[in-house]
């Protein structure tokens, strides 16, 4: 039998890990156009693209090591929501046509860490054990 009391907060440190990595690929592809530019979007970039590249650079980072995991990732829910938004509600109300999923995966996500925290392997355990994993 699975035991769930080890396995949960490895795995939720995974999910944080991961989604937190490709939350700073959309950062260096606005910053460095690394892997590749953001297709549609012209450069220079507008500073409300600037300042969503910092907030997805910093909370992504944040996230990734697990240091103030639930602040940053509150921050980054909320950046994903206005995001979603501003930027594909009004393409579109559905939104596989609107191709705004990332973002609300992106938000749920990152709602889901504000409430649960990092998770196991992260510096929020280290300072403080017990919080981490409740």
């Amino acid at each position: 039998m699975l035991n769930t009391e080890i396995w949960t907060p490895r795995i939720l440190a995974v999910l944080r890990i991961v989604a937190a990595l490709l939350f700073i690929e959309h950062a260096t592809m606005k910053f460095f156009q690394f892997p590749a530019a953001i297709p549609g979007v012209p450069y220079p970039l507008a500073t409300i693209m600037l300042v969503a590249g910092a907030i997805e650079l910093i909370t992504g980072a944040l996230m990734a090591v697990g240091f103030y995991t639930r602040a940053a990732a509150f921050v980054a829910a909320g950046e994903m929501a206005a995001a979603y938004f501003m930027a594909h509600l009004s393409q579109s109300f559905w939104p596989a046509i609107n191709m705004g999923e990332p973002a609300i995966l992106f938000c749920f996500i990152f709602l889901y860490f504000s409430v649960a925290g990092g998770g196991a392997w992260s510096i929020d355990g280290i300072r403080r054990p017990i919080a981490a994993t409740t």
